[in-house]
């Protein structure tokens, strides 16, 4: 993917990260995983990847210094700290000048996401057209990786998935899908602010699965006005981010085994049409 790639690496205002408390770090990004910072596994993929602008939203000016990982003189001058808002929609609007798109947007512990699978999501979102998306891995690929490895699955009639916290935003003019993570990647950090972007009814949909995946994000691209695609990942992986002891302990695991570190593609993939898909529901896991 050419274009850019924003790694938000925030705090939430008052909070406190008990991973980073536990490491005696100030920010969550420096929490070493497999011996890095985890940020510095983000930035390494991001350096393999042909993006030509990586930025970093942040609240600490320093990072750079403090990340002191040998990625940092790798990416050089496609490298840039950017100040963050306090919630992703601003932190992505801060840079909208200075970002060359399409703009992938990323969490700064979303270390399993790899330079191969950045390029299956910006050609997904080629195949089905698509102004903007959200990366998502089907519920069997991300437990075949590991059984622990994700616990929550958004359910449609069509497939189980969960959010990979990678977001596609083609060009300057779908900026406006940023609206929609306004209250937070997973969806339901600010419900009031979401409820807006989304409207009661397709939120509805969303959260509880009423319908083929393809049909309820036509629904929400409808209602923002910006044509927004699920882009349905193969390496489940990607939906694993580094958020409290467990994952950290599966992520590290993960690595040893070189599991997250490249896969092909699969062939399999959920078809464009939503009518040409198979609707049979899957059974639900909690």
């Amino acid at each position: 993917m050419t274009g850019s790639i924003l790694i938000l690496a925030g705090r939430r205002p008052g909070a406190t990260d008990p991973l980073a408390e536990a490491a005696g770090v100030g920010d969550k990004c420096l929490v070493p995983v497999a011996g890095r910072a985890m940020i510095a596994h983000v930035l390494e993929s991001a350096a393999a990847s042909r993006a030509e602008r990586v930025f970093i939203s942040t609240h600490h000016d320093r990072l750079l210094d403090d990340i002191a990982d040998p990625v940092i003189d790798r990416l050089g001058e496609r490298l840039t700290l950017v100040a963050a808002a306090d919630n992703l929609a601003d932190s992505v609007l801060a840079i909208a000048e200075r970002a060359r798109f399409p703009l992938l947007v990323t969490t700064a512990d979303n270390c399993l996401l790899t330079p191969e699978t950045i390029e299956e999501i910006a050609a997904e979102a080629a195949r089905l057209g698509a102004e903007a998306g959200v990366a998502l891995a089907r519920r069997e690929d991300v437990l075949a990786v590991h059984p622990e490895g994700q616990r929550r699955f958004y359910e449609f009639s069509d497939v189980a998935v969960s959010n990979c916290n990678a977001y596609w935003i083609g060009s300057r003019s779908a900026l406006k899908a940023a609206e929609a993570f306004r209250g937070g990647g997973q969806f339901v950090k600010k419900p009031i602010r979401v409820l807006q972007a989304f409207g009661l009814i397709n939120l509805l949909r969303f959260r509880f699965g009423l319908g083929p995946i393809h049909h309820i994000f036509q629904r929400i691209s409808r209602r923002l006005k910006v044509e927004i695609a699920p882009l349905l990942v193969s390496n489940g992986a990607t939906a694993i981010d580094v958020d409290n002891e467990r994952s950290l302990r599966v992520t590290e695991a993960l690595m040893t085994r070189g599991v997250g570190v490249s896969r092909r593609p699969s062939c399999r993939e959920i078809p464009a049409e939503p009518g040409a898909a198979d609707e049979r529901p899957l059974a639900v896991t909690r």
